[in-house]
């Protein structure tokens, strides 16, 4: 083989590579958005909606129906903190307006941000699931040794399925000041250590 053919050979091959190169690349920034419309079409790591206050209160009860809301709470290995709900389970007819109260507390002496990620089970519930007040809505600073309450407002669309009885309602504290935009962090299935 000339060594002609061998350069032209090898320009194709680094070619080539490169635009492999480029299309992981633009993979890889696809997959959020990707895992998103996957997790709203399939249910898979519901995600709850939000909703205002004002709307909420237009709902019409369902008297005639309960449905059992169970909490969970954990917090990631990288954030120095106690996070649990401080009732375990509610029953609610749908279409009413619930709060419950988790509470969270530093454990260092810095302060130290975090975010909660909620997710939903069964996965065709989330949809039904509708929050009006959160503490997941922001990133939640607590000072050196703080502990505090916060609030979470709830309600249960009357539309929710009929062979649905049971929601648990989990949420995840991760770390939150390391300059990573939180809406990447997803859940992990097997890593939730429920205080239930």
């Amino acid at each position: 083989m000339e060594s002609g053919d061998l350069t032209a050979a090898n320009k194709r091959i680094v070619t080539r590579l490169v635009v492999v190169v480029l299309a992981m690349f633009g993979f890889g920034f696809a997959l959020v958005p990707l895992y998103d419309v996957f997790c709203e079409i399939t249910g898979i790591n519901g995600k709850t909606g939000r909703i205002a206050a004002e709307e909420a209160l237009t709902r019409q009860v369902d008297e005639n129906r309960l449905v059992t809301v169970e909490f969970l709470a954990s917090v990631n290995s990288d954030l120095p903190w106690e996070f649990r709900p401080l009732v375990r389970k509610v029953r609610v007819h749908p279409g009413e307006i619930t709060e419950v109260k988790y509470f969270a507390s530093n454990k260092t002496g810095d302060p130290v941000a975090g975010q909660a990620i909620p997710s939903v089970a069964p996965g065709q519930a989330a949809k039904y699931f509708n929050k009006t007040e959160c503490f997941c809505f922001t990133r939640q600073t607590l000072g050196p040794k703080e502990g505090k309450e916060m609030p979470l407002r709830f309600v249960v669309d009357p539309e929710l399925p009929e062979e649905v009885r049971t929601v648990s309602l989990s949420y995840t504290f991760y770390p939150a000041d390391d300059g990573v935009p939180i809406e990447t962090i997803s859940m992990e299935p097997g890593k939730l250590d429920s205080i239930m």
